[in-house]
C-alpha cells in the first residue's frame, strides 16, 4: 500500500492588538512639594502602563501649571494633538480636576476624543468616558469641580482684598526705576536717573515726543526692553509709585474661568497706601508734573470721538501732544495735527495723513480685509505719530505696533472731479487766450 504524506500548516494565533495608552499628570504650583508630587505621578503612571498586559506605553504628559482653568498647558495641548494624530487610544488621569476644572472645556475635550474613538479614564472617580453613564457623571462631577475652583478663587480674592485694605502691596512685578523681587523693592540707580530726567524735562515744557525720540536715540529701553513712546511718558508722570506710594487694586481678575486682568473702573474699591517703598521723586516735583498733565488734558478737552469719524480724538501728535483733526481738501479726506492747522508749520511740523492710507494701514494692523470702525474702537486705545510717515498703534491691552506709510503719487491723488475741473480751467484759459488774440 502506497504511503501518502501531506503537509499540514497550522496558522499562528493572531496577537491581540495592543492598546496605545498615555497618561496625563498636573500639579498646580511651582512649590518643591508639588514638583515632587508631579515626579511621583509620572513614575506611577509609567510603571502602571508598562506593566499592564495588552497596553503599549505611549508616555506620560505632565504639566506644572498655575491653574487648571486655563488651556495654555503645553503638554496637555501636545497630548490632544497626539490623540488627533492617532498616536493614543486611551488616556489615564488622576481626576476630573486634574484634567480641567472648566465644565465646558472638559466636556468639549472628552467629546472630541470620543468622536476619535479615544477613551479617558479618571482614576479617582472610576469613570470611563466610553461607558453609558460616563458623560452624565462627568457633567455632574465637572460642575462640582468648577464650583470648587470658584470657591478657591473667591477665597484668594478675599485674601488679596484684605491685604489691600491693610496697605500691603501685592503682585507688583515691573516698574522702570526699580528692581523688584518677591521679597523686596529697591531703586535701580541708573534707571532712577532717567526717571528724574523725564520729570524735569516734562516740567520744563519739553514735549513727550521730543523726550521719547531722545531716549530712543541714546539707546535707553523701557522696563520691558522696548522703545519709548509718548504714552509711556504719561504713564511715568502719573505714576504715584515714584513718590513711594501705591494705589492698590487698579486691576482685578474678571472671573475664575478666564482669569483675565482688567482695569478697575469703579467696579471694586481702590486703596491709597503711603510710604510703601523708597521714593525716586519728591512730592513737589510730582505735583508739578500733574499740573503739566492737567494742562495737556485741558488743551485736548472736548475732542471726543465723532460717530462719523472713528479716528477723532484717537490720533496724537508726537511733536506737540495735541490730537489730530479731520480735514477735507478738494474732496479728499485727511488727518492733521490741530496745532499745525490752527497755528501753522512754525509751531508744529506734523505731516497730514490721507484717510484712505490711515484706514488701509489700520486694517492691516488689525488683521482685517477692510477697515472697520467698531473693531478699531474696541481694540485700539490711541495712535501716536512720532514723525513723518510713522504710525504707532497702542492697543488697549498695552501692545504696540509700528508702521510706516508711503505718500501717494500726485497722479493717483487726483479724483475724476479734480481732473475734470482742471480740464475746464485749461479750456477756459485757452478760450480766453484765443479771444484776446483775435
Amino acid at each position: 500500500m502506497k504511503r501518502t504524506v501531506e503537509t499540514v500548516s497550522f496558522p499562528l494565533p493572531t496577537q491581540p492588538k495592543m492598546i496605545k495608552v498615555a497618561a496625563y499628570a498636573r500639579v498646580s504650583s511651582g512649590k518643591d512639594a508639588m514638583l515632587h508630587s508631579l515626579s511621583a505621578q509620572v513614575s506611577y503612571y509609567s510603571d502602571m502602563i508598562q506593566n499592564h498586559p495588552g497596553w503599549l506605553y505611549c508616555g506620560v504628559y505632565a504639566d506644572e501649571a498655575l491653574t487648571g482653568t486655563k488651556d495654555s498647558r503645553e503638554n496637555f495641548q501636545r497630548l490632544i494633538s497626539d490623540c488627533r494624530s492617532g498616536k493614543v487610544d486611551l488616556v489615564i488621569t488622576k481626576s476630573i480636576s486634574r484634567f480641567a476644572r472648566n465644565t465646558v472645556t472638559l466636556l468639549e475635550t472628552v467629546r472630541e476624543l470620543k468622536s476619535l474613538g479615544i477613551d479617558v479614564f479618571f482614576e479617582e472617580q472610576n469613570i470611563y468616558t466610553s461607558s453609558c453613564e460616563g458623560e452624565v457623571m462627568l457633567t455632574i462631577l465637572a460642575s462640582y469641580a468648577q464650583e470648587e475652583s470658584l470657591s478657591a478663587s473667591e477665597n484668594q480674592k478675599w485674601r488679596i482684598r484684605k491685604s489691600y485694605e491693610q496697605g500691603e502691596v501685592l503682585q507688583w512685578r515691573h516698574l522702570f526705576g526699580y528692581d523688584i523681587t518677591k521679597d523686596s523693592v529697591t531703586i535701580n540707580p541708573t534707571q532712577a536717573e532717567i526717571v528724574k530726567e523725564i520729570f524735569d524735562r516734562a516740567i520744563s515744557g519739553e514735549s513727550f515726543g521730543s523726550i521719547s525720540r531722545d531716549l530712543n536715540k541714546r539707546g535707553i529701553k523701557t522696563a520691558f526692553g522696548n522703545k519709548w513712546h509718548q504714552s509711556r511718558k504719561r504713564d511715568i508722570l502719573s505714576c504715584e509709585k515714584y513718590i513711594g506710594d501705591a494705589v492698590l487694586q487698579k486691576k482685578y481678575v474678571n472671573n475664575h474661568i478666564e482669569k483675565k486682568l482688567v482695569k478697575n473702573n469703579g467696579e471694586l474699591p481702590m486703596y491709597y497706601a503711603e510710604g510703601t517703598h523708597e521714593p525716586i521723586i519728591d512730592r513737589d516735583t510730582f505735583e508739578r508734573a500733574q499740573d503739566i498733565l492737567r494742562y495737556w488734558d485741558e488743551k485736548t478737552k472736548g475732542h471726543s470721538p465723532h460717530k462719523h469719524y472713528p479716528f477723532s480724538g484717537k490720533i496724537v501728535c508726537g511733536s506737540c501732544g495735541l490730537s489730530y483733526k479731520h480735514i477735507t481738501t478738494n474732496g479728499r479726506h485727511y488727518w492733521n495735527c490741530r496745532t499745525f492747522q490752527e497755528k501753522g508749520k512754525s509751531f508744529c511740523h506734523a505731516k497730514q495723513i490721507p484717510e484712505k492710507i490711515l484706514e488701509t494701514v489700520t486694517a492691516e494692523v488689525l488683521g482685517l480685509d477692510a477697515f472697520d470702525g467698531e473693531i478699531f474702537l474696541s481694540e485700539i486705545d490711541h495712535i501716536e505719530v512720532p514723525g513723518a510717515n510713522q504710525i504707532i498703534y497702542v492697543f488697549k491691552d498695552g501692545r504696540m505696533e509700528e508702521r510706516t506709510w508711503k505718500d501717494p503719487s500726485r497722479r493717483d491723488s487726483w479724483t475724476p472731479e479734480m481732473k475734470e475741473a482742471a480740464r475746464q480751467r485749461a479750456l477756459k484759459q485757452r478760450r480766453s487766450k484765443d479771444g484776446f488774440t483775435r
